[in-house]
């Protein structure tokens, strides 16, 4: 029922920024909460933010202060601004959507539906 769609990556160096975006088209319920998720090569992939139904936040220790997740309900898009990007940031950064209740939002498992991916690459 969800279609996910990322786009906004490329490569940065070191201090830049980058803003992600994650069209998304299907049904919604109130339950929905979407995320963004990282995965870096030849690793597991993490949480980095999530936000729900309500706009409520959460962001992984890691991006805390560097990165925001926000959504605009009009153009049923999520997004991630990312700043002060590291090298460590590099990595396929994918977009994910839950339809139904989520009470762990940084893991992976809540998620049912996920987007192919955008890659960022930070470096020199």
């Amino acid at each position: 029922h969800v279609r996910l769609e990322e786009s906004g990556g490329g490569s940065v160096q070191p201090g830049g920024s980058l803003r992600l975006s994650c069209a998304a088209s299907g049904m919604r319920t109130r339950y929905d909460c979407m995320a963004w998720f990282r995965q870096p090569a030849d690793k597991a992939r993490e949480g980095v933010a999530a936000i729900d139904i309500h706009d409520g936040t959460t962001y992984a220790d890691s991006v805390k202060g560097r990165f925001t997740i926000s959504q605009d309900n009009d153009k049923n898009t999520l997004y991630l601004e990312m700043n002060s990007l590291k090298p460590e940031d590099t990595a396929m950064y994918y977009c994910a959507a839950a339809g139904g209740l989520v009470t762990v939002p940084l893991l992976t498992d809540e998620y049912n539906y996920w987007g192919q991916g955008t890659q960022v690459t930070v470096s020199q």
